[in-house]
């Protein structure tokens, strides 16, 4: 059985992984009937933010992992502990915690810096031959992890200032609608702007659905 990592940021659009991308992400692979192994990084996040006020909260730092945990439904395992032996591909859902949590692009921009661990996973991944998949703001920690070494045709919709960070960061941005996906084949790397451009939820299941289609396509395609 196809075995899949979805590596999460937290919970919540504003300081972790995005929940309708999560979901859409973990339903598109239960249909497909693939095993799924949820992880995260075990840090604290960058901060915590007030979804209701869409302001940064007083209260005290969340684990992201513990957070996670929220959307897993149970136990999320560490991405520290992650063998990519083990896995056939991994997904990465977007959400401002891929930005904050999983690198620093929120701060940092194209000066930011990869969480070691995360890094340290989609590099064993890609070095393997297995696919990776990244959606919404995410694919600027795939940017960041490959550098300029292996410039990655990626794709987060069509917002100027991010496309030209990729770009910085050595990856070739392509433009791409809402429910699109942009397909590196040499590199193994699938990417869909989901929320970076969708309207709505409908939008962010079809973009998903067909990242997560295209990457069972290329993994099936390795074996």
């Amino acid at each position: 059985m196809t075995r899949v990592a979805v590596i999460l940021s937290g919970c919540g659009v504003f300081d972790g992984a995005e929940i309708h991308e999560a979901t859409a992400t973990l339903l598109a692979l239960d249909r497909a009937g693939v095993e799924v192994v949820i992880a995260a990084p075990d840090i604290d996040q960058m901060h915590v933010m007030d979804h209701q006020a869409g302001e940064p909260s007083t209260v005290p730092a969340r684990n992201v992992r513990t957070e996670s945990a929220r959307i897993a439904r149970g136990p999320v395992a560490d991405v520290a502990a992650l063998k990519a032996g083990d896995f056939d591909a991994v997904i990465l859902p977007g959400g401002f915690g891929a930005a904050k949590n999983l690198c620093s692009f929120a701060v940092d921009g194209s000066g930011c810096t990869a969480n070691p661990e995360v890094a340290t996973f989609l590099k064993a991944m890609n070095a393997s031959g297995k696919v990776i998949g990244a959606m919404c703001i995410a694919p600027v920690l795939i940017a960041r992890v490959f550098g300029e070494d292996k410039p990655i045709k990626l794709t987060i919709g069509s917002d100027a200032g991010t496309a030209a960070a990729l770009c910085e960061m050595g990856a070739l941005h392509v433009e791409a609608p809402a429910t699109g996906v942009v397909v590196d084949e040499d590199n193994l790397v699938v990417t869909t702007p989901a929320y970076m451009l969708a309207d709505g939820i409908a939008e962010v299941f079809d973009g998903v659905s067909q990242l997560v289609a295209k990457v069972l396509e290329l993994t099936n395609r390795n074996h």
